[in-house]
């Protein structure tokens, strides 16, 4: 069961985040469509040329500017319980004037340090700075990483809803993984049943067969899939809340790894073990990262394990906390990231093994389910 839409999305969210950015010392925020527009007002706007932002200044109440021919898409938003003032422009209107007039008359001084989202399209900044000539434009990521990274219980049930959703995917996956037929014929099939069982979006479908299992972001091909195979099968969608799903699995299609696999296999899966069970309130990050990497090397497959250990998981699959080597961010309860190490040998083979968790008051509770063993599929 989904959450309600007003669990997710308050008003606090909002106000934390200027209470934030005061604290940081930024004057304004300006948040454009893209998850850190959606996570603050619930509003999943289109992006396109015409100006759409959430002004966030640090004095005074936030308001959004939109287009006037989509400005009834906001009440019926989850933004529109929001009680936010809109500011709806004309096709003649300069927009990023009317942003800067609003902000600079809540704050009763232009500001003189500007955020902006992380993945704000390059002409909305510079059109923000343009309108604001004497301030300095910067990232709002410190600001809205700090509040994103950790989950309320309503987010935590959305990831823990997805992640079984996308447990029913792979636990299909004898049906749809066969020898004789193409990754992308898979991954077709793949898609489909990602959306049959409660997404509403495909995020990706990787279906790395034999020697393509080798790169970790395969892109499917029109290989086929052969007799004793490793396949590795990573993928993922959105759920109508916008929160994500990401899972990999490593199956052996019509046949039987050889003592060799077998072997590093069990490294991996031992890896991916204790690192899950490394999670808790006050480790930091990158050493989630080092316990799956000490595991890998120690048995002499170091090398192979050639990217970090987790991303963090939201309303974007990648995002902060990143567990990996040089952060020595702490973690804590409400945190939720993925813990995936993988093993790949370049020009014959790959394996991955990835769960979403979240860190809890006393340990960790992962939202995966399924069987972490080299799943034997008869082909």
């Amino acid at each position: 069961m989904s959450a309600d839409t007003g669990a997710l999305v308050t008003i606090e969210r909002v106000h934390a985040a200027r209470d934030v950015a005061e604290e940081v010392g930024l004057d304004l925020l300006v948040l454009t469509p893209g998850s850190d527009l959606r996570y603050l007002s619930g509003y999943d706007a289109h992006a396109m040329e015409r100006l759409t932002a959430l002004a966030v200044p640090r004095r005074g109440e936030p308001f959004l500017v939109v287009p006037r021919l989509e400005a009834p898409m906001v009440g019926a938003s989850p933004a529109g319980a929001l009680d936010l003032e809109v500011l709806a422009w004309d096709e003649t209107d300069d927009a990023f004037a009317l942003l800067a007039r609003a902000a600079t008359g809540r704050l009763g001084s232009a500001p003189a340090r500007v955020a902006v989202g992380s993945r704000t399209w390059a002409e909305h900044a510079l059109g923000v700075q343009r309108a604001l000539p004497g301030s300095a434009l910067e990232l709002a990521g410190p600001v809205l990483d700090r509040l994103r990274m950790v989950k309320t219980a309503a987010e935590i049930e959305e990831l823990a809803t997805a992640g079984a959703a996308i447990d029913r995917v792979h636990a299909r996956m004898a049906e749809l993984l066969r020898v004789g037929r193409t990754e992308a014929e898979v991954g077709a099939d793949i898609a489909a049943a990602i959306l049959a069982e409660g997404h509403v979006a495909v995020d990706f479908t990787i279906v790395g067969s034999g020697p393509n299992g080798a790169s970790p972001h395969h892109e499917l091909s029109d290989r086929v899939v052969q007799a004793g195979d490793l396949v590795v099968v990573d993928i993922g969608g959105e759920l109508p809340s916008g929160y994500r799903s990401d899972c990999t699995r490593t199956y052996v299609v019509g046949g039987e790894p050889d003592a060799e696999t077998a072997e590093w296999y069990a490294v991996l899966q031992e890896a991916q073990r204790a690192a899950c069970a490394a999670v808790r309130p006050g480790i930091a990050a990158e050493e989630v990262d080092a316990v799956a990497r000490r595991v890998i090397t120690d048995a002499g497959w170091g090398e192979h394990f050639i990217h970090r250990t987790g991303h963090g998981i939201g309303l974007d699959t990648h995002e902060a906390p990143y567990i990996v080597a040089g952060n020595d961010l702490t973690l804590v309860p409400g945190m939720a990231f993925s813990v995936e190490p993988g093993i790949y040998l370049a020009g014959r083979c790959g394996a991955r093994i990835e769960d979403i968790v979240v860190c809890t008051d006393d340990g960790v509770r992962s939202f995966n389910s399924g069987s972490h063993e080299l799943v034997r599929l008869p082909g």
